[in-house]
């Protein structure tokens, strides 16, 4: 079987035990690291491998060939992604700009969809894709005029010289009460979907246990990282949430989505395809 997942800190943790055959009487998955917008298109094209982690922003698009798993995901409090630019810091600066984002079907994406809907009535400019890391460079450098950014750029931006614009993960706890959706784990539904959300949840326990186990692991793949950023990224992104979705992390998903299909921004689908349960 193989998986896949993006290098970042988190990843690389929660997935160590499993993917090193720590597990007892579980099958090491084979590893192929892909950054979330190449892994939204394998799900949507039913490509890529049999265990992927996408957008929960993409899920409309693959629940009819794939389960999400209650566990191995990333939501959370204080985590959301952040609208950034290069001095101005005011959402009105962004009128008619354009804007760089990670995805076009991140959830970092529908959430600045959303949240520009309500506070840039008159739109944004153009929005370019690009990957994740190369974001704020290109703020920094000019070539474009405002980034959305994900996972360590929260704690490394003001590196880059970089000014915050808005929070989407505290615009949305705000708006909502509820854990901020970021990464979802899916498996093919023709396999053991429970046996999978099992191992995804050992995995994740394990690492809490041993977390000295996977530190070379995520180190090696940490994209220049710090070891202290590895750490802040780690205890940012897994979380209870982590082990099991529970119910407030249901609600959160089906919020989300419920929302954008209210808005027309994701196609219509049953709701109750969320739950794999």
């Amino acid at each position: 079987m193989k998986i896949a997942f993006s290098p970042c800190p988190n990843d690389t943790f929660v997935f160590h035990a499993w993917t090193h055959g720590l597990l007892k009487d579980t099958e090491a998955p084979e590893v192929t690291f892909a950054d979330i917008d190449i892994t939204n298109h394998w799900a949507a094209n039913k490509e890529g491998p049999e265990v992927m982690k996408i957008s929960y922003a993409a899920l409309p698009w693959v629940l009819e060939d794939y389960a999400l798993l209650p566990s191995g995901g990333a939501l959370g409090y204080g985590c959301g992604p952040l609208v950034l630019t290069k001095g101005e810091k005011t959402p009105e600066h962004l009128i008619g700009k354009t804007v760089a984002v990670p995805s076009e079907r991140s959830t970092a994406y529908l959430l600045f969809r959303l949240w520009a809907s309500k506070v840039i009535p008159e739109g944004v400019g153009e929005i370019k894709v690009m990957p994740f890391d190369d974001i704020m460079p290109a703020v920094r450098d000019g070539e474009i005029d405002a980034g959305l950014v994900i996972h360590e750029a929260r704690f490394t931006y003001h590196n880059y010289g970089l000014s915050l614009v808005e929070d989407m993960g505290s615009w949305w706890e705000r708006d909502t009460g509820f854990p901020i959706p970021l990464g979802a784990i899916i498996a093919r539904r023709h396999l053991d979907t429970q046996e999978l959300a099992d191992n995804a949840r050992r995995s994740v326990e394990y690492a809490w246990e041993h977390p000295e186990a996977s530190s070379d692991f995520v180190m090696e793949n940490a994209q220049e990282m710090s070891p202290e950023v590895a750490q802040s990224h780690i205890e940012l992104y897994v979380n209870e949430f982590t082990r099991r979705l529970g119910e407030d992390g249901y609600a959160a998903v089906e919020t989300l989505l419920g929302r954008a299909m209210e808005e027309e921004l994701i196609p219509s689908f049953d709701l109750k395809k969320i739950r794999l349960y």
